[in-house]
């Protein structure tokens, strides 16, 4: 007998930022040094199968450019590519025409969510990436501010404000300046905001790591944990992907995506921040999930047999592993290894991603994969893969119960 299937509350989409997000909400004289759309040709060059360079007004067809101080940047295909056939799916960019309106249009978006068995999502920014290193690169840190400012705005006003509570506001924070940042949390968490995209290995991208022993990231950690705020860490959010060779094939590199997240899982069992913020919550988006009964069974025996001398921050008391319960959250969107492991996972922190409108996304196929979870789970099971662990996550209530 089949039975209802829960609609999904997806914990990482994207959404491609429309040409007007900081246009219009930059002060007047920044409008023209913040980032902006403008039409150019593209000359697209290979210089693997799946890296490329793009060539601002070379020898090549027409599209949209992002730019911003010394950055030029199209929107590659693949990041943007929900109703392509795979087979057809490239590096080379797309324009705002040709994408589908729910890449970057709040109300079409609502629509292509209600095709994929999906109620809610949480949207990871593209232009910026994906915590908003874009911004911690600029030259003009004062302007940069302004421009994770005005994402958050267009975030929480714009782009979720008119969507019923469907789309969860995911903000940004000044990554260059801890203090700042927590300024940023408070002032989204007021207006409704419970998620905030970091960095899964600080160090990568030149900034202190969450070791440092000045604490460098604790005023940030603070206003999340007094806020309820999660901390959202997406593959590559450190800027820097793992490969194990210079010449290793294209596929090394696309199976090794989790292993940020699982540095960064150990980094942070190990590290105190989630023993001295009792209520902090951190996620792993995309990082699958498979792999973390061994990583819990592994910090743990080390805090039973090597603690004398692992180093370890002396605010960790018990074992690991107890500071990730109902804390620690990682998402999937294919894992079925994961799914047989739930219990060793941990059934309180396993959430599910559709990944819209890049090119691993389940849409529209969403109904068809949780049937074949549902083949294989309780129905209280399936309830908090497909959405009541997220609901957890963000402090939400179930609209629906």
């Amino acid at each position: 007998m089949s039975r209802e299937l829960p609609w999904v509350v997806s914990v990482d989409d994207h959404v491609v930022e429309p040409p007007d997000v900081w246009t219009s909400r930059l002060p007047a004289k920044d409008r023209e040094r913040g980032p902006r759309v403008v039409r150019a040709t593209c000359r697209t060059e290979y210089v693997t199968a799946n890296t490329v360079k793009y060539h601002f007004g070379g020898d090549g067809p027409e599209t949209d450019w992002w730019v911003y101080e010394d950055l030029r940047k199209p929107v590659p295909q693949v990041v943007a590519c929900v109703g392509f056939p795979r087979e057809s799916l490239t590096m080379e960019p797309i324009s705002y025409a040709d994408m589908r309106p729910g890449c970057y249009d709040p109300a079409a978006r609502l629509a292509d969510m209600d095709l994929n068995h999906t109620e809610m999502s949480l949207c990871f920014p593209t232009f910026p990436r994906f915590c908003g290193q874009t911004f911690l690169e600029a030259q003009d840190r004062d302007l940069a501010l302004a421009c994770v400012r005005a994402y958050n705005d267009w975030m929480v006003e714009e782009w979720c404000g008119g969507s019923g509570g469907r789309l969860l506001p995911l903000c940004l924070i000044p990554l260059w300046d801890p203090r700042l940042a927590a300024d940023e949390v408070r002032r989204n968490a007021a207006r409704g905001c419970r998620a905030v995209a970091f960095t899964e290995l600080p160090a990568n991208l030149g900034l202190p790591s969450i070791h440092d022993p000045a604490r460098y990231w604790d005023p940030f950690f603070a206003a999340c944990d007094e806020t309820g705020t999660v901390v959202c860490m997406h593959i590559g959010s450190s800027s820097r992907m793992p490969v194990t060779s210079p010449d290793a094939p294209e596929g090394v590199r696309m199976a090794l995506t989790f292993a940020n997240a699982q540095y960064s899982f150990v980094d942070w069992l190990m590290s105190g921040a989630l023993a001295r913020f009792p209520k902090l919550k951190i996620a792993y988006s995309e990082g699958q999930i498979g792999w973390m009964p061994f990583v819990l069974e592994r910090v743990d025996n080390i805090f039973r047999h090597s603690r004398a001398w692992a180093g370890l921050d002396p605010s960790i008391t018990e074992l690991p592993s107890t500071y990730a319960a109902g804390r620690v959250f990682g998402c999937f969107f294919e894992d079925d290894f994961g799914i047989a492991s739930r219990a060793a996972v941990g059934l309180d922190r396993i959430t599910f991603e559709t990944d819209y409108p890049h090119q691993d996304s389940t849409w529209p196929r969403t109904r068809e994969i949780l049937e074949r979870i549902a083949a294989e789970v309780g129905p209280d099971e399936l309830y908090g893969i497909a959405r009541g662990n997220a609901l957890a996550m963000l402090g939400m209530e179930d609209p629906a119960r």
